[in-house]
């Protein structure tokens, strides 16, 4: 429950921070700000992301204390990448300060974007440590912490200095400030190394990693792309609507899906090393019926809410682009979640990665094609329409490739038509409300979409869902819970 309760805080807090960053630096500033912003997390991936997720199927409270030397070959590859790029950043910043002494300069944003690079590794990294050992009071404590920081520093910056380049770097500082301050119950007991098993680690995490990494930096390039193809015809201002209506979306269907993935694939992974790798898989499919469950809905209500949404949260100089575009995303950002949180999991377990390589290629060819053809017809929504289309495309693409040929992964499709279903009769209901007055929509939508839904929901038993909140809150308190 720590987990999810972090990403509850996480999601406001980072939803508030963005609108109000985007007000502060304005349509242009923060289309700039967005695309480096995207070009620092297609950084990340490439550098960090492979040794991220080796610590999340690689590393356990039980590794922390049997097998020392994994921690120590995620830590020391962490240690090198993060002192090149740190280099890399201040190289830039003393060639920006002499050649272009702008803060608005080429070399100044890409330092910036550097910083909050490497930011967002280490503090990611060491989140995905403390939810390995499923210590939940940490990752609240690291979430919570990162969050306070980055609100304070990231919206002073923009308030005092409002250049993205100052609003890059504050978002870097916070988060490895905030891995400082948590540095000691981070840390695992001090053991001597051993060359030979440090060498074997590395091996394994390249050969598990890097083909997720350049799946995922694929992914993380398609925004790149997008808002640099919008900005190239249409102006960064264009470009800021795209990104604000992006980075909304996917975080309201997006970070649900994270929170889930966090507790249902290490979940798998402790299946794994008790029961064997058919449990785990089992188990994969039961958690993809949870993962559609409880993501269908939320991008089916947000679909329903987005014009009051507008109205009341999107700063002003937003409206009108923001409901088109984050119309047309919906559908491609629920599809990358599905690939993320759903299917990514089986192949992860199953330790071969390159399926979903082949997958985010073709999903990138798709969404290059659309930018060919599709915005000298509907102007810079064609762009929208193109990203939905390549992530829809890849993946149908590895859905293909998970559930056909002899090791097919069995999905519970009760579990997926009701809940299918059951989200069609919430925008039934929900459909009317979307023309009424903003502040009555919202106030009317939210309850009555979760009250039909989890109506339907309880009344099926969809996922299971019913039987955990039961079980949640039937719960004996521990002192009172039989010994046994």
């Amino acid at each position: 429950m720590a987990v999810i309760a972090a990403f509850v805080l996480n999601a406001g807090l980072n939803f508030v921070l963005g609108l109000l960053i985007a007000k502060l630096l304005g349509p242009a500033e923060f289309g700039l700000f967005a695309l480096a912003t995207a070009g620092a997390i297609v950084a990340n991936t490439v550098l960090f992301e492979w040794l991220r997720l080796s610590a999340t199927r690689f590393y356990s409270a039980r590794v922390r204390i049997d097998e020392p030397w994994i921690r120590q070959g995620l830590d020391r590859a962490y240690m090198a990448l993060t002192l090149s790029l740190f280099v890399a950043a201040l190289i830039c910043a003393g060639l920006g300060f002499t050649l272009e002494p702008n803060a608005g300069s080429r070399l100044a944003i890409t330092a910036g974007a550097a910083v909050a690079a490497l930011g967002i590794g280490v503090f990611d990294y060491h989140a995905a440590l403390a939810r390995a050992r499923f210590d939940g009071r940490l990752y609240f404590n690291l979430v919570a912490v990162k969050n306070g920081l980055a609100f304070v520093l990231m919206a002073g910056a923009a308030w005092f200095f409002p250049q993205p380049v100052w609003v890059l770097t504050a978002a870097g500082i916070s988060q490895a400030f905030a891995i400082l301050l948590l540095y000691r119950p981070l840390r695992d007991p001090i053991v001597p190394r051993v060359r030979l098993k440090l060498r074997e680690a590395w091996r394994l995490f390249v050969a598990y990693g890097l083909p997720l990494i350049a799946a995922n930096a694929i992914y993380q390039l398609l925004p790149f792309l997008n808002r640099g193809s919008i900005a190239s015809h249409a102006g960064l201002a264009e470009a800021g609507y795209f990104a604000l209506a992006a980075d909304v979306t996917t975080r309201s269907i997006g970070t649900l899906g994270t929170a889930l993935d966090l507790l249902l694939f290490q979940l798998a992974v402790r299946v794994e090393e008790e029961q064997g790798r058919a449990a785990a898989e089992r188990q994969v499919g039961l958690n993809i019926g949870v993962v559609v469950a409880l993501l269908l809905p939320c991008a089916v209500g947000f679909w329903a809410v987005l014009p009051a949404l507008e109205a009341l949260v999107v700063p002003e100089a937003y409206r009108g682009p923001f409901a088109a575009y984050a119309g047309l995303m919906v559908p491609g950002f629920f599809c990358l979640a599905m690939t993320n949180f759903a299917l990514n999991p089986i192949f992860q377990i199953r330790r071969r990665t390159r399926p979903v390589i082949a997958a985010a290629l073709v999903g990138l060819a798709l969404n290059g094609l659309g930018l060919w053809l599709l915005p000298s017809r509907y102007g810079p929504e064609g762009v929208a329409i193109a990203q939905t289309a390549g992530l829809g495309a890849a993946t149908l693409i590895l859905a293909w490739r998970a559930l056909t040929g002899p090791q097919r992964l069995h999905l519970p499709w009760w579990e997926i038509l009701a809940a299918s279903i059951a989200s069609l009769a919430m925008a039934l209901c929900l459909l009317p409300l979307r023309h009424i007055e903003p502040t009555r929509a919202l106030l009317l939508s939210v309850p009555l979409g979760m009250a039909i839904y989890g109506a339907l929901v309880w009344l099926f038993d969809i996922a299971g869902l019913r039987g955990h909140v039961a079980a949640r809150l039937t719960r004996s308190p521990p002192e009172t819970a039989p010994a046994e």
